[in-house]
């Protein structure tokens, strides 16, 4: 018979060892080496979301397998409502669980914080980034790493060249970042360079649905509309959309599968995915091997 304290040296002996291997039940194989896997938790509006947005395209397509990926993105959110509904509680919760040697949170708020939302919008001088410094202290708090992420620009021209609304929003985001120390994905900066660059007829392919002829015709001609002419309404109909435009198509919950000057369709999920990926590859050097260009 064992003495009880042979067993007890032995199973204290077992329990020191590190856990860089582990020990088969099988004697014939060699021990296994844990992984060392790390999260993204994707948060934002429908610009990131599924279906609307290059969020499910990066999930998708430029993480490696030790690489999870979880879009909390939702459309019509800002900075705001985000956190007043409780997604940002299921964010955090998100954060903290399983056993991951680090979790990364990207954060991407501005169409929704824009005037014009009731509900959603916040005050750009104010609000705006008092929300994303809240965020970005609660991740950090959360033991996760925080990256912000400027809003992905629209695609509406005048006379050839890209509008830029969102301008403010984007700076205000960088300047948080600047702030706090915290890793900046440009995707502002990015989009708008490569959508001028497309003009407006090609960035048209980006959407989530083929444009109407007369939407085209007008692109030809160097400036969008946000609504084809039509004998009622012709002074909407020449005039490149406005902000309440942007507002009606960006309704609470998932975006409606029309064409717009906002939201991706597959194409353009893709191309933007890709310029979020190599982004923070540049900025997280930690996430370099596991994302996929």
């Amino acid at each position: 018979m064992r003495s009880p304290r042979l067993l007890a040296l032995a199973l204290s002996l077992s329990l020191s060892q590190p856990l860089a291997a582990i020990a088969s039940d099988d004697p014939m194989r060699p021990p296994v080496t844990p992984i060392q896997a790390s999260k993204i938790v994707l948060v934002g509006d429908s610009t990131t979301a599924v279906q609307g947005g290059w969020g499910g395209a990066f999930c998708d397509r430029h993480v490696a397998s030790f690489l999870a990926c979880t879009n909390l993105a939702r459309g019509g959110r800002s900075t705001y409502n985000y956190r007043a509904e409780g997604s940002w509680d299921i964010a955090l919760h998100e954060m903290r669980s399983g056993p991951y040697a680090a979790v990364y949170v990207l954060v991407q708020f501005g169409h929704n914080d824009q005037p014009g939302k009731p509900g959603r919008s916040t005050d750009l001088a104010t609000e705006y980034p008092d929300n994303l410094r809240r965020y970005v202290a609660e991740i950090r708090a959360a033991g996760a790493h925080p990256v912000l992420v400027t809003p992905l620009t629209r695609r509406q021209f005048e006379n050839g060249v890209l509008l830029d609304d969102l301008a403010p929003w984007a700076e205000a985001t960088r300047a948080v970042a600047r702030e706090l120390d915290v890793p900046l994905v440009d995707l502002h900066a990015r989009s708008r360079a490569l959508v001028q660059g497309m003009g407006p007829v090609l960035a048209m392919r980006t959407a989530q649905r083929p444009a109407m002829p007369e939407q085209v015709v007008a692109a030809q001609a160097g400036t969008t509309i946000g609504t084809p002419p039509s004998a009622a309404s012709a002074a909407i109909a020449t005039a490149p959309a406005t902000a309440q435009d942007n507002a009606a198509v960006e309704p609470m919950g998932q975006a409606k599968l029309a064409f717009d000057y906002t939201h991706l369709g597959a194409e353009g999920a893709a191309l933007f995915a890709a310029i979020v990926a190599d982004e923070l590859a540049q900025q997280v050097p930690a996430l370099r091997r596991n994302l996929i260009p």
